[in-house]
């Protein structure tokens, strides 16, 4: 099975970040001095992460340093 949604424990190993990262930025939203987390869907008191958008936030964060 080709999984497409992730909780947030299974969101926080494929992104390389704690789960503490993920409720944080949940939690306080966006902040100058903070690494802003991923999108995120909410049903009902369930948070989840979308493969795609954990995808599309790691590619945000590519740093090029060819020359």
């Amino acid at each position: 099975m080709n999984k497409n949604i992730f909780t947030e424990k299974e969101a926080s190993e494929y992104i390389g970040m704690s789960r503490s990262f993920l409720r944080q930025d949940r939690m306080n939203g966006y902040r100058k001095t903070r690494t802003p987390g991923p999108d995120f869907v909410k049903f009902g008191r369930s948070i989840r992460y979308r493969k795609e958008d954990l995808d599309t936030w790691i590619n945000m964060h590519l740093v090029n340093r060819s020359f």
